[in-house]
């Protein structure tokens, strides 16, 4: 074998390993925020004083063995909705509970004694969100209180009888806690993305925001990047193991000792 072609197998070996390590580092930057936007949240996070909100709770399954069939959403009692009504969802039967308050709320429109304080979908026989899956829930809720933020606890139940309850709430400094709570924000800005609280800041009141993806979390976020940079230093090294590789083959190979010996051997033998 020549040292030509010695070479260009070591180059292309250090080609499919830089590749590979690329690829890992990719892997692991996509996943992480995949994995981590893989909460109960509502859409829009941000609603108007006054106005009434369409709001949907997007459900994935996190289990890998068993489904959703049960999905119930805690409803303010001490800034309650006077209206709230859902869109109908195949394969789901709903149910918005109706309560008499514990202590009765004075508003514009006189004193309300009874308000919705659940909202409860149930899985018909047979059907289920299956694991990889997600669905979305939707209801119309309003007239949204004058108060900084509703949260909504939202209870997830298993096919395996396992009950997973999002009713943890989320902190002004944007640290998302294990199981957050969905949340919907009047008056208070959303925790900042970027964990940094920026005071004073406070969410517009004259409209309600436009529907759009959920972002993921400040803290799903943070491990997203760290991941990512994981994966890219990874990369990085394995290219510089390649190719450090690469040039000490390279030196065997192409060694003058290496070659010139041959050439002395057969001088000697000729001067012989």
């Amino acid at each position: 074998m020549n040292s030509s072609t010695s070479r260009s197998r070591l180059r292309a070996r250090t080609a499919v390993v830089a590749g590979a390590a690329s690829l890992a580092a990719m892997a692991l930057a996509l996943a992480a925020p995949l994995a981590a936007s893989a909460h109960v949240h509502v859409d829009p996070d941000q609603a108007a004083v006054g106005s009434y909100a369409t709001l949907t709770f997007k459900v994935p399954t996190e289990s890998a063995t068993a489904g959703t069939v049960k999905l119930e959403v805690d409803l303010p009692t001490d800034t309650p909705l006077g209206s709230v009504s859902y869109q109908p969802l195949a394969g789901w039967s709903t149910q918005v509970v109706t309560e008499t308050l514990a202590k009765p709320i004075k508003t514009d429109d006189g004193t309300v004694t009874q308000a919705p304080v659940k909202v409860v979908w149930t899985a018909e026989q047979g059907v289920q969100i299956a694991p990889g899956q997600f669905q979305q829930f939707v209801i119309s809720a309003g007239a949204m209180p004058d108060t900084g933020s509703i949260v909504l606890p939202t209870h997830q139940y298993y096919s395996d009888g396992t009950v997973v309850n999002w009713d943890e709430k989320t902190p002004a400094s944007g640290a998302e806690p294990e199981h957050p709570a969905p949340t919907v924000y009047i008056t208070d800005a959303p925790p900042p993305a970027d964990g940094a609280a920026t005071p004073g800041l406070l969410a517009t009141p004259t409209a309600v925001a436009p529907a759009a993806p959920a972002a993921a979390s400040p803290a799903a976020a943070a491990t997203a990047i760290g991941l990512g940079i994981a994966g890219l230093v990874l990369g990085a090294v394995a290219l510089v193991v390649s190719v450090l590789a690469l040039t000490r083959r390279s030196r065997a190979v192409t060694s003058p000792a290496a070659q010139s010996t041959p050439a002395s051997a057969t001088a000697a033998d000729g001067s012989k």
